[in-house]
Formats: C-alpha cells, structure tokens, sequence
C-alpha cells in the first residue's frame, strides 16, 4: 500500500491514452492490450482533485512521416524537435486521435495538445520540444493547484509515459506509476524505462487498489 497525500494534493495524469496506441488502429502504432486500460486510469482518478490528459495531436504533413524513402525508426536530419521517422499516427479528425473506450472527455479539467507543429514530435506532456524548453503548462498548472504527487498512466510506458514521468520528477513532483493504467511497447525497452524511472524516484504500483490518500 502507498499513502498518498491528501486528494487535494494530488493530481492523475492520462498520457496519450489515445486509439492509435491500441490494436483498435492497427496500421497506426498499436500497442499489445493499449485499449484495456481506461477502468485503472478512472480507478486511480478517484484519488485525485484534478485530472488531466495529454493527446498527440498530428499532421499528416509531418517531416516526421516515415514512407518508402524513409522507413519508420530512420533518423530525421535537420530538425532539432524530431529525431526519427514513424508511422502516421495521433491525426488529428481521425479515429486514432480520439480516447479509448471507457475514458470521458468531459472528466479532464486540464487537456494537453502535444505535436501539433509539422517539425516538432515530442514525447514527454510537459514540453511542446524535446529539449524541455517549450512548455505545455502543464507543470504550472499542477503548481498553481498545489499539487504535490501525481498518479500517471497511459501509452506508452517506454516513451511518452516515461518521458513525462520523468519531467515530473526533474519539475520536483512526487510522480507515481500505475502498472495496470499503462502498456509497453516492447519488454526490454519498457524494462529499461521502468529502472530509469525508479532511480529518478518515482514510486511503482501494481495497481490503483495500492493507493490510499493520508
């Protein structure tokens, strides 16, 4: 069991939880069981005063686009906010870009919109760059809201889910990850973004039921 504060202390962040990281778009970037998690990100809202959700939001006219010429996980040149190719995924108007069943627009009462610009992909939700420069205000909305911990889940927990937790914790925020609320690309880089994430401080739980606030 992990105490957390007080509720109105704590904060449940939803990262890109989102249909393209789930087989329900299966020629987007799905990942294994993405769509199974919503029940884990409304559990472990209950310990929260505030919700809030980061979306990629593409453009099918992103310098990012992998194709013939440039398959997916080639690097990108001359862009310092993207450094490789994927597949079209996150467009915004499509199916892709909307949540995954189970989750309610209206429950957030903050949303990030994140790649919006043709020549930007990031990953983390706290900064619009990947040098952590540009922020989404995320993180001042957490501090404006005396908001100490933050309860996080969603997709990936090898890349955008790390990348945030991880800009939490360097923001000064005790973040903590829900095991259930999230999914893994692949199991030896979601191994390693689960170390890289504990030596940075953050608690792991199984699931939302470990939680308790003080």
């Amino acid at each position: 069991m992990y105490i957390l504060p007080a509720k109105t202390m704590v904060a449940a962040f939803d990262i890109d939880a989102q249909k393209t990281f789930t087989p329900l778009c299966p020629q987007e970037l799905p990942v294994q069981g993405g769509h199974e998690i919503a029940a884990e990100l409304n559990a472990q809202a209950v310990f929260a005063s505030k919700r809030l959700a980061s979306r990629d939001a593409h453009s099918l006219s992103a310098v990012w686009t992998a194709d013939a010429q440039h398959p997916v996980y080639s690097p990108v040149e001359g862009y310092p906010d993207v450094d490789i190719h994927w597949p079209a995924h996150a467009i915004v108007g499509t199916p892709g870009f909307t949540f995954i069943p189970g989750l309610d627009e209206k429950a957030y009462d903050f949303q990030v919109f994140k790649g919006v610009e043709t020549t930007r992909h990031p990953y983390g939700a706290c900064y619009h760059d990947l040098g952590n420069k540009l922020s989404t205000g995320v993180i001042e909305y957490l501090r404006c809201h005396n908001i100490t911990t933050v309860i996080c889940g969603g997709l990936a927990t090898d890349y955008c889910v790390k990348n945030t937790v991880l800009q939490l914790c360097q923001a000064g925020f005790q973040a903590v990850l829900n095991l259930a609320a999230c999914r893994g690309i692949a199991e030896d880089t979601t191994l390693v973004a689960l170390e890289q994430m504990q030596k940075a401080g953050v608690i792991i739980v199984k699931t939302a039921a470990e939680l308790q606030n003080a």
